[in-house]
């Protein structure tokens, strides 16, 4: 009996040297895993946000043309017609390079019209032609429209402005982001009665700078124009926006 008790108390023993290493789940997990557990509790991770508002320096315009004929190629031919005009408008009077202006959607498709007589018949064909055109003086978008209108578009869509080139403004808008970082970190270690520590990681979320385009329908100024009335097109502001994980370290 005696020689029993011995061998349960040095089972015993062996037991409680190694439950220091043992999950609940029964796996073995060294110091590794209380080290981890120990820098968990001393760092804090927050994302701050940087936002700039800046004044737009392009914007970018869908000039397009839609045509209806009773063939497909006659349609295609009125619409390309049309389309020339305005691309040659653009180049010699408007001084636009070639570069600025991009052909983004082009179709010819059937209009069908259906009745229970003769059933669902093509009723003519619909050429569009779309053009983005890229332009940067924004004082003059509505005269730019007017005279686009005039020479025969009738599908103008939303004009978006936009900061062309972003990397002047990365430094500021990263500033602001790990300034708005700071405050967050520095918030949840007073409320936890800690000290904020140095940065141990910054990583960019987005990676790169986001502009924020600043959009205005025009559909309702064409209306305007075509009632002889100019079309008043206001660039507003664009934002600028950047976001950081950053993780501190807690005293």
């Amino acid at each position: 009996m005696k020689g029993l008790l011995k061998k349960i108390g040095s089972v015993m023993i062996v037991g409680s040297l190694l439950i220091g290493g043992i999950s609940m789940s029964g796996v073995f997990q060294g110091p590794a895993k209380a080290y981890a557990d120990e820098v968990q509790k001393n760092v804090v991770s927050v994302v701050g946000k940087g936002e700039l508002s800046l004044k737009p320096d392009i914007v970018y315009l869908s000039i397009g043309v839609d045509t209806t004929a009773t063939t497909a190629q006659e349609a295609q031919k009125t619409n390309a017609a049309k389309i020339q005009k305005i691309m040659t408008l653009l180049k010699n009077t408007w001084k636009i390079a070639d570069k600025d202006i991009q052909s983004t959607q082009f179709y010819v498709q059937p209009n069908y019209s259906y009745s229970e007589k003769e059933g669902q018949q093509v009723k003519g064909y619909n050429a569009n032609h779309t053009l983005l055109v890229s332009y940067r003086d924004l004082t003059k978008v509505g005269e730019l429209l007017d005279a686009a209108s005039a020479a025969g578009a009738n599908n103008i869509g939303n004009a978006r402005f936009s900061v062309e080139d972003t990397s002047a403004f990365e430094a500021q808008v990263i500033e602001k982001a790990m300034a708005n970082a700071d405050v967050k970190a520095g918030a949840i270690a007073k409320a936890a009665k800690r000290s904020l520590g140095q940065v141990i990681t910054v990583s960019q979320n987005d990676g790169d700078i986001t502009p924020v385009y600043f959009e205005q329908n025009l559909k309702m100024n064409m209306t305007a124009a075509d009632a002889g009335a100019s079309t008043s097109v206001q660039p507003g502001v664009v934002k600028v926006t950047t976001q950081l994980s950053v993780m501190y370290e807690l005293k």
